[in-house]
């Protein structure tokens, strides 16, 4: 199997939240830490895409920030996605409390003959949580200068592996692995695991 990169998108704005997302705690752990760490055990590099780099240089990995400033997460898959050593990349937000290795793992394990392998719910794709190889790139490029900003909007010609619901749903225990925390409320009602 190829190398692959795990890339963390943190550069969201946390207007709901009022706070930076990535440093909230989940059962004793930073989401960031949690999700370095999860990463770590499937990746071979690990790169946080951030717009505040400072705050990130006790992690240990490397972080860059978007190439194209203010231009939301297609932005920060572009910027991952050039960075990176690896042909391929995980990507993921940085406030998914229910990131699985092994879910993660088998995304990857899946993308021998394809560009795009991304997990849908209700016949809608995750875009934050899926593998994208580097030969994305140009095109992702060109939508930015359009100022096109749509996540999903360089799949088109590309070869797409879709994971539909019925392939996802053993890995997860009653948790959903696509869940971003966007308030303190959400995070306060977060099922304890068990």
């Amino acid at each position: 199997m190829e190398h692959t990169a795990g890339i963390i998108l943190s550069g969201g704005k946390n207007i709901r939240m009022g706070t930076n997302k990535a440093f909230l705690e989940v059962e004793g752990e930073r989401l960031i830490d949690r999700a370095v760490r999860i990463l770590g055990d499937v990746c071979d590099e690990i790169l946080v895409v951030t717009n505040e780099p400072l705050e990130y240089l006790d992690l240990g990995v490397t972080v860059v920030t978007d190439i194209f400033k203010g231009m939301g997460p297609l932005a920060g898959i572009h910027s991952g996605l050039f960075h990176a050593k690896a042909p391929r990349a995980f990507v993921c937000a940085c406030d998914m409390p229910y990131l699985d290795d092994s879910f993660i793992r088998h995304l990857v394990s899946l993308a021998e003959g394809y560009d795009i392998v991304v997990p849908c719910r209700s016949d809608r794709p995750e875009p934050l949580h899926a593998v994208y190889s580097r030969k994305c790139l140009p095109v992702i490029r060109g939508l930015l200068e359009r100022n096109e900003r749509k996540v999903t909007g360089f799949y088109k010609g590309f070869r797409v592996r879709t994971v539909g619901e019925a392939e996802t749903a053993p890995f997860f225990a009653g948790r959903d692995p696509f869940l971003n925390v966007n308030t303190r409320e959400q995070l306060r009602d977060l099922p304890k695991r068990t």
